[in-house]
């Protein structure tokens, strides 16, 4: 970073993200509709009477999704304890993070989105999900609400960040400046995005190239004219890729290590992870 940017750093003002914490409760639902939105996008939304009171309002919360045994068909949840949950005679199922996309209260829905990018258990169910099937949910158990005043705003992501971009062009005002990268397979894989805000969008495409194999959102990255003054950076793809982009941002693009948030939402080779990369 050079000495501008560092002074830049230094004097601007505080805009740290807000922790609120919720209570912990899990949900058994009931899927409502399934639409393939791209070819590699899936959209399930959930409905039931356990649905009430469930509150998400950061725009990359991630909540707890438990899966039916493959085989039976049968949804273990888990009751909430003093220490976190507690399992009914130690069995867990299959659980992943996901973002919920939309909750609409008066409706009593919550959709979410499955990124198939893999042969995995998610991938697996989301191919298969129809109305009538049951899913498991827990949590948030917390939200970190970031600020919205900033003189612009960076989003950068692939396939499983879709939900959290959608949700954090949808709440920036009118005034607002947001500029995104996002990776996805091709060009039928790009969504439209709603926002009052002034977009700048940029789409990079794998090309059939197996998703995380490639720098593909780095690559993009370095040639990318970027608006001046203060801007937060927000970063969600695979776990190395999300750690090279933070380090290019920082390191080279004068952004606040402090308003930089960069979290592995997946790591090739590995299941169920979530990294978070900081200094």
């Amino acid at each position: 970073m050079n000495d501008t940017a560092n002074t830049a750093a230094a004097t601007s003002p505080d805009r740290q993200p807000r922790r609120v914490r919720h209570e912990l409760r899990f949900r058994q639902l009931e899927v409502q509709s399934v639409t393939r939105i791209t070819p590699h996008l899936v959209r399930v939304t959930l409905a039931g009477e356990q649905l009430a009171g469930f509150h998400s309002p950061g725009f990359d919360d991630h909540a707890k999704i438990f899966f039916p045994d493959a085989a039976t068909g049968a949804l273990s949840l888990p009751t909430a304890g003093p220490d976190g949950p507690v399992w009914p005679e130690g069995r867990k199922p299959t659980m992943r993070d996901y973002t919920p996309r939309r909750h609409d209260a008066a409706a009593g829905t919550l959709e979410l989105d499955f990124a198939l990018h893999d042969a995995g258990p998610a991938t697996q169910w989301a191919e298969r999900a129809k109305p009538g099937d049951s899913l498991g949910i827990g949590g948030p158990r917390g939200s970190f609400l970031i600020p919205t005043d900033f003189d612009w705003h960076l989003l950068i992501g692939d396939d499983t960040a879709l939900p959290a971009i959608a949700r954090r062009l949808a709440e920036l005002p009118a005034g607002a400046r947001a500029v995104v990268l996002a990776e996805v397979d091709g060009p039928a894989d790009q969504l439209a995005f709603e926002t009052k805000a002034s977009l700048t969008l940029h789409w990079a495409h794998r090309q059939g190239a197996e998703p995380g194999t490639r720098p593909v959102l780095l690559d993009a990255l370095r040639v990318l004219t970027l608006p001046a003054g203060d801007f937060h950076a927000w970063v969600a793809c695979e776990s190395l890729a999300a750690k090279a982009l933070r380090v290019h941002l920082v390191s080279e693009r004068g952004a606040n290590p402090k308003w930089t948030k960069a979290a592995g939402y997946w790591r090739r080779g590995d299941a169920a992870t979530h990294d978070t990369h900081e200094d």
